[in-house]
């Protein structure tokens, strides 16, 4: 499987929704959360060239003050990364390793997901992984 990924000398830390991650330093974040979650990933709907936009974050970087949305097939993972957003797409997919196994993406998510490939995928936020209910 080693081949998928660039050719990296160490691992980073990374935070995705409070939980730390080591992970191949000179990747994109989704060929980062494909080596968290070998078993998921591969079977998301992802596009992996920033059409379809299921795999935008938010992304707070070590030296910037706020975050921001991101298509992590297009991001290099760095070190300190805080992603503290996931489309459904990816939520979906790192559930297990996230620890959230009651995960349940609401309905209005799912039919924003579904929608035209052209417009955004909407994030989910860890308020909305805790209480599925919250809007």
């Amino acid at each position: 499987m080693s081949e998928v990924f660039r050719p990296y000398e160490k691992l980073v830390e990374i935070t995705i929704m409070g939980k730390t991650f080591l992970v191949p330093e000179k990747n994109s974040l989704l060929r980062a959360f494909q080596f968290i979650s070998p078993e998921t990933i591969p079977y998301g709907r992802f596009c992996w060239n920033q059409d379809c936009q299921y795999c935008r974050v938010n992304c707070q970087l070590s030296d910037e003050d706020s975050a921001r949305p991101i298509l992590s097939c297009k991001f290099i993972v760095s070190e300190g990364m805080n992603i503290s957003d996931l489309a459904p797409e990816l939520i979906g997919c790192l559930r297990t390793k996230l620890g959230q196994s009651g995960i349940s993406v609401p309905s209005s998510a799912q039919a924003s997901t579904a929608s035209s490939a052209s417009s955004s995928a909407p994030l989910l936020s860890q308020n909305s992984i805790d209480d599925p209910n919250a809007p």
